[in-house]
């Protein structure tokens, strides 16, 4: 977290000549899917510290972790119509209505965490954003994300093929489903607060999943194999309902955007230092590892391509323009 702090620190000290200019106090809602002690939300409470310290007081963020305010969807509904001020969103609830984002879900776009970053923070990540105001209602002012995607399970795979017929938890969008339903497994969306019952009673066989959370919400304690395939990553972005935005002074929009900016970038940071770390303590834990790449996958990954080419637009190969120069 101290590159966190050290982040939001200097960009609340920038943005401090915007204070004592604001047209008037606001109270802000900002929602998330992720639990009380997630990167994500430490970052939310961070952004608005810093928003609350750069106005002088005039600005208040409220947080609403985990899924209090309804489920992503909900949530983007609520944005649109100015219900909600703000959230911290992954790109998979985004890229139901705008299909061009499912491009940063490409199979092994990035080779690991560290690209990752980089991606998101290119030029083509960021000209994304453009289109949202007009084709979701919303402003988005940067990029985040959580760690690499991983597969748990119970018994062991030699290829994705071994994975067939399982009921795997997936987040529920449409790149993922189409990479998981292209090697024969049972995709079976569902929330976070229920993956943990559904793995122990055997509802699911295993998850779709970041190291972060398999560590933070024990799902290793039920699970025997641990198959570190760094498959996709899985990329936030800090949004503020348009209507919200349009309401707010040339001077307030500058300051959010500035600081909501630094907030969702410093969990890239966070993610790169501590992403080995998780993934060292699930394998201390004693359950089966393995390590795998594009082969586990065998022609899945060239079907999500096949699907996703056309529904990506020329979002999917701007991306892996920007990979390929970054590596």
């Amino acid at each position: 977290m101290k590159i966190f702090n050290a982040m939001m620190a200097s960009a609340a000290l920038a943005v401090t000549g915007f204070a004592g200019v604001q047209a008037g106090a606001e109270e802000f809602r900002l929602g998330l899917i992720t639990p009380p002690p997630h990167v994500w939300t430490l970052a939310a409470e961070g952004f608005g510290e810093a928003l609350s310290e750069a106005s002088g007081g005039a600005h208040t963020v409220t947080v609403f972790p985990a899924r209090q305010l309804g489920n992503e969807a909900e949530m983007l509904q609520q944005l649109q119509t100015g219900a909600l001020d703000m959230a911290f969103m992954t790109i998979a609830e985004v890229s139901n209505r705008a299909p061009e984002f499912g491009a940063f879900y490409a199979p092994y776009l990035a080779n690991d965490i560290e690209h990752a970053a980089a991606i998101l923070r290119s030029d083509a990540a960021r000209a994304l954003l453009e289109q949202l105001p007009a084709t979701v209602g919303v402003v988005g002012v940067g990029y985040g994300s959580a760690g690499m995607r991983q597969i748990l399970t119970n018994g062991g795979a030699e290829s994705a093929a071994d994975l067939s017929g399982q009921k795997i938890r997936i987040t529920p969008f449409e790149p993922i489903l189409d990479f998981y339903n292209a090697f024969g497994v049972a995709p079976t969306p569902m929330p976070l607060p229920a993956v943990f019952d559904a793995l122990a009673n055997g509802q699911v066989d295993g998850i779709d999943m970041d190291a972060e959370l398999i560590v933070v919400l024990n799902y290793h304690e039920h699970a025997d194999t641990m198959i570190q395939t760094n498959h996709m990553m899985f990329p936030m972005v800090g949004l503020v309902s348009g209507r919200v935005w349009a309401g707010l002074s040339a001077e307030d929009q500058a300051m959010i955007e500035e600081l909501m900016a630094a907030a969702v970038d410093s969990t890239l940071d966070t993610y790169v230092e501590r992403e080995q770390g998780w993934l060292d303590e699930i394998r201390a834990t004693g359950i089966s590892y393995q390590e795998a790449g594009p082969e586990f996958f065998g022609d899945a990954i060239d079907a999500w391509e096949a699907i996703w080419t056309e529904r990506a637009g020329d979002a999917l190969p701007a991306l892996r323009a920007a990979a390929a120069e970054l590596e």
